[in-house]
């Protein structure tokens, strides 16, 4: 599935129909020209109202240090400058009435679809995590508890797991940030291992925004920054969804 939609994005961006010029792409566009602003991101990304389970809040299996700096960051919410993503099952809810380009439409969307780290429904045994982003500085923060299904070696988090959780991130960041939709590229450097159970801050910056592509930073860490689990550089297509026509 991976490598087909792989294969989708790269014939949007290398089919014989596109401008020669390179720097043209079908359906993109400089975010700062062109496309939606950041608080009408937000805006659709953050329903006021909705019947859709939000999977990024507090339940039992949080450890203290995970409750506490959430916390911490809900109340920098008052002020208007940090934002609390919501997290629905499937990415789908989150870009609900906007269509993707023509090659990248499934055939249905009437199956039981999950994003990757929502597919494990049990409380504490999968991906545990809530993200906070900061719409002016254009930068995010996740705090992530892995639990044991996500185990690698006995005891600690696999490292597949951290580098699903800096994608995820990156890829939440890189839509309300400037549009971005795909990831072109991830490079990571493992530095620790990070104990199962435990809390893993990800601070996510966005670099730059040059030729339809935002370039982006991340660092993963223990709370008190003492322990670095993880860097992270990634690269993101910028893609501009369409509004669905009215029914």
């Amino acid at each position: 599935m991976m490598r087909t939609g792989f294969q989708r994005v790269a014939r949007l961006v290398h089919h014989k129909a596109l401008p020669r010029n390179p720097h043209l792409l079908p359906k993109l566009h400089q975010a700062s020209a062109f496309g939606s602003s950041t608080d009408s991101l937000v805006a659709r990304f953050c329903p006021e109202k909705t019947d859709l389970k939000d999977y990024a809040l507090p339940n039992a299996s949080w450890c203290p240090d995970m409750l506490s700096l959430y916390q911490e960051f809900l109340e920098k919410t008052k002020s208007g400058r940090w934002i609390k993503l919501p997290s629905f099952k499937s990415n789908r809810e989150h870009i609900q009435g906007l269509k993707l380009p023509s090659g990248l439409v499934t055939a249905s969307d009437k199956q039981d679809w999950r994003i990757f780290t929502r597919c494990i429904l049990l409380e504490g045994q999968g991906y545990e995590y809530v993200i906070f982003f900061h719409p002016s500085e254009k930068k995010s923060v996740c705090l992530f508890q892995p639990g044991p299904y996500l185990e690698g070696a006995p005891g600690f988090a696999h490292g597949g797991s951290l580098a699903a959780m800096m994608d995820e991130t990156f890829s939440k960041t890189a839509y309300l940030a400037g549009e971005g939709l795909f990831t072109l590229s991830l490079n990571i450097r493992f530095k620790n291992l990070i104990p199962v159970g435990s809390l893993a801050v990800l601070d996510i910056q966005v670099e730059k925004i040059e030729d339809q592509k935002l370039h982006m930073s991340c660092i993963a860490q223990s709370r008190d920054k003492q322990t670095v689990y993880a860097k992270c550089s990634g690269v993101f297509l910028q893609m501009q969804l369409e509004e669905d026509p009215p029914q």
